[in-house]
């Protein structure tokens, strides 16, 4: 693994073009690198081939590099990267913590009304371990899950305080290779994390739901944990997250610098009032770690 040290990422989905929200996740990784005195990483995470646009991923690079960012590193690709979650995902399965689940969603939800618990609107179902002491005779596996047991995960977020996730309660075993046969994201970005020696993970709060698996896997695999900063999300005028599945507008090169001093706003910081690119990181460094409090 990489030496430790300040090490932070950003880790944007080929699935459309980079947008507003991508942008406040992208400046502020990389605000808090530099003003830490630390490297930024760029990590292409191209794990769902049918969500993905064709050519999105050489947009997204275009377009960052056209915005003054600067990998301190060779982008990588989730999708070169099997090996390694295979050989993560085995350790797991040889300690014992990873089995087959051959349930269908619709047996899912049948089960949890079952129980009385169905699961709130736009809320994960909480997987109810069916399949945890075994599939049943002739039933094919559809995924493979992890177990959480009855486990409190907690950890510090340097934007939101001290928090804390039941994950028995908040989701149950959750998957780790899915029906599809392609990886989960929780188990992708746990390993590339760790192998690329990440120390600081900040990104979205629509991503902080995904924290405590991320920490349960780590410590199941013995790796250190990344210091967390969850953001605020860039919402449209309907309040929902802007995304590319909403219709986020595609960034424009030619409009850099407004946008930039854009996403720095919604960081709740004042505008630089630069007229440069080279001007603009000058400036927005000191006032992030102003901000944020940082010291170097």
């Amino acid at each position: 693994m990489a030496e430790r040290g300040y090490i932070g990422r950003f880790a944007p989905s080929p699935s459309g073009p980079l947008h507003a929200g991508s942008l406040v996740a992208a400046l502020a990784s990389r605000l808090d690198a530099l003003a830490h005195g630390g490297r930024w990483l760029l990590r292409i995470e191209d794990l769902d081939p049918p969500r993905e646009v064709p050519g999105a991923a050489e947009d997204i690079i275009r377009t960052l590099a056209a915005f003054g960012f600067t990998p301190d590193g060779p982008i990588v690709f989730q999708g070169q990267r099997h090996p390694h979650y295979q050989q993560a995902f085995d350790r797991l399965r040889d300690a014992g913590w990873v089995y087959p689940c051959g349930c269908t969603r619709k047996e899912i939800a049948d089960s949890l009304q079952q129980r009385g618990s169905a699961p709130e609107r736009h809320r994960e179902r909480v997987y109810p371990g069916t399949c945890r002491h075994g599939l049943r005779p002739g039933q094919a596996v559809r995924a493979w899950r992890v177990r959480v047991d009855d486990i409190v995960v907690r950890w510090h977020d340097e934007a939101l305080g001290d928090c804390e996730e039941a994950l028995a309660r908040s989701v149950g075993d959750f998957v780790l290779r899915r029906a599809d046969g392609l990886w989960a994201y929780q188990l992708a970005v746990v390993v590339d994390d760790a192998l690329q020696g990440v120390t600081h993970v900040v990104r979205g709060d629509d991503l902080l739901g995904a924290t405590a698996r991320q920490i349960h896997l780590q410590q199941l695999l013995g790796w250190p944990r990344p210091v967390y900063r969850h953001l605020p999300v860039v919402t449209d005028a309907r309040g929902e997250k802007l995304s590319k599945q909403t219709g986020a507008a595609a960034l424009r090169s030619d409009q850099a610098l407004p946008a930039l001093e854009q996403a720095l706003a919604h960081l709740g910081i004042a505008p630089t009032g630069a007229d440069s690119l080279p001007a603009f990181w000058d400036r927005a460094v000191p006032a992030w770690a102003a901000h944020t409090g940082t010291a170097r």
